[in-house]
């Protein structure tokens, strides 16, 4: 983000704004902190919270995200201060601590919240001024959810967020060793059995519309929920749902449907409507005119996100 420069234009004449890191980390986590459901869709749930006297560590910022992930947040203070490693050691301790993380869910957000907690796919968001090669390097090699967020500030007013690098992973978190939680059967089926028994046409139309959001660019990151697949850049943009019985797949996107013209049978205002994934506006695609059609509305919520 060196590169980035800003610039304000009064009266015809450009004024360039000067971008620097905040001075303090603490500073930058109270402003984070404050805005993180705005800025990336987590919800807040503690600041230096204590990992207890034996691991005798306190993760920056803790939250969950509008998917029910659980998310920690480390403020890298320097260039080479190795906070990839104390959040890794922090994302560790979360995962063996799980009935801990649900009481504090519980007791911020209410047991319908904490109900909804998903451990398949736990992420740390690591927020500098700047990252080394070798961190972008480090985070590629983990086998886990892990985003760098470079920030930047302008005279105090703009705060310019860059998601540099994500990796993302679908494999199931452990479980602690000593706690181990029981097998629950479902007959429910999940969002990936449903799209192999679609029919072929259905199929069809999910693959380009996968291959149509995740060109939107490179910043963009898929995940595989249960019911749903979820993508994201620092928010969720889209849901899809796949519906083999009634040959369509449902998106819900994050964009107002005040501002659409809406469609019986194509676009639907959701935000009284209780539904799986986040999103006001519900889409119905049944084929590749529908997903041409949906095409100004995928780009706009991803310009949002």
């Amino acid at each position: 983000m060196s590169d980035l420069k800003l610039f304000r234009i009064d009266r015809g004449k450009a004024r360039e704004l000067s971008g620097s890191s905040v001075a303090l980390e603490r500073q930058l986590q109270r402003i984070i902190e404050s805005n993180l459901e705005t800025l990336f869709g987590v919800r807040f749930l503690a600041t230096e919270y204590s990992t207890g006297t034996k691991h005798r560590g306190r993760i920056d910022s803790l939250g969950i995200d509008e998917t029910g992930s659980p998310v920690i947040f480390e403020y890298k203070r320097s260039r080479d201060e190795n906070v990839i490693n104390q959040g890794l050691f922090y994302l560790d301790w979360l995962l063996d601590h799980q009935g801990e993380f649900k009481l504090l869910v519980m007791e911020r957000l209410g047991a319908e919240a904490a109900a909804l907690i998903d451990w398949t796919n736990p992420r740390l968001v690591c927020v500098a001024g700047d990252f080394t090669r070798y961190d972008e390097h480090a985070v590629r090699q983990n086998n886990h959810n892990i985003e760098l967020v470079r920030y930047r500030d302008f005279d105090g007013e703009l705060l310019a967020l860059e998601l540099l690098t994500a990796v993302s992973t679908t494999a199931p978190a452990p479980t602690a060793t000593h706690t181990p939680r029981p097998q629950v059967a479902s007959s429910e089926q999940t969002v990936t059995e449903y799209l192999s028994k679609a029919p072929e046409s259905l199929k069809n139309l999910y693959a380009d519309l996968d291959a149509q959001l995740m060109a939107f660019g490179d910043d963009i990151q898929k995940t595989t929920r249960k019911l749903y697949f979820a993508y994201k850049r620092l928010k969720n943009f889209a849901c899809v749902e796949v519906h083999p019985q009634s040959r369509a797949l449902l998106i819900y996107l994050k964009v107002n449907p005040d501002s659409v013209e809406l469609e019986a049978g194509f676009s639907r205002d959701v935000r009284n409507i209780g539904h799986f994934g986040t999103g006001d506006l519900e889409l119905r695609l049944k084929s590749s005119a529908d997903l041409a059609r949906a095409e100004p509305y995928l780009r706009a919520s991803y310009d949002a996100s």
